[in-house]
């Protein structure tokens, strides 16, 4: 566990994370996750199996969870009785307290075959900015260093490093750079592609103001 300001940050590993505020818990993209955290928001950025895994939203939710999640996901959430809230990209929602923006998650330059990249932007899938306790949270989701990352100022931005789907560590460090970020904070790695050596070498690649935090999963 890692704390940052009044907000219990645990990385149960890939892109999940559980934010732990004082009366609220947001657990974002549960996959292969350990621990008995129980979400009042669950937010999904897309709709691939280790972002969206039935288990995983079984283990952490209660009937009272609130999921937030782009329209793409909307059939693999048909056989869950919980409240859903459909966002698209540059969307704002509020639930019990916790203002939740969208952000587009989208690949430049990551292909599955000539010409078609495995997250195209047309497709709708999200990252969040998430403000809870009075701290700004960026879950940049499945992305590349995109432009629209240019124009944030947050505390911490969570950002994938593994390459293959999504940012490089060489990538994604300057989208660290390029954004306004206090803390940095690597994903994405370790269960599907990619290893703690991505981590560290984009926390050599940082610098600056940017502190990088490697979290140790749960």
């Amino acid at each position: 566990m890692w704390t940052y300001g009044k907000v219990k940050v645990h990385w149960l590993g890939h892109d999940s994370f559980v934010l732990e505020g004082s009366r609220t818990v947001v657990i974002i993209d549960p996959f292969q996750a350990k621990g008995n955290f129980k979400a009042d928001i669950l937010l999904l950025s897309h709709e691939h199996y280790d972002h969206m895994n039935p288990d995983d939203i079984r283990r952490f939710t209660s009937p009272s969870t609130k999921v937030v999640a782009p329209r793409i996901c909307e059939s693999g959430l048909r056989e869950f009785g919980l409240e859903k809230k459909f966002v698209s990209p540059n969307s704002r929602v509020e639930l019990q307290g916790v203002v939740i923006e969208t952000l587009p998650a989208y690949n430049l330059n990551k292909f599955r075959s000539p010409g078609q990249v495995f997250h195209p932007k047309q497709d709708g899938r999200v990252g969040y900015l998430v403000t809870l306790e009075g701290v700004k949270f960026y879950h940049a989701g499945d992305s590349d260093a995109i432009p629209e990352m240019k124009s944030l100022s947050v505390d911490v931005a969570f950002l994938p490093v593994s390459g293959t789907y999504v940012m490089t560590p060489e990538e994604a460090a300057e989208a660290a750079k390029a954004m306004k970020t206090k803390v940095a904070v690597p994903m994405h790695y370790g269960k599907i592609v990619g290893g703690k050596t991505d981590a560290e070498r984009f926390k050599t690649l940082v610098g600056g103001s940017t502190r990088v935090e490697i979290l140790e999963q749960e």
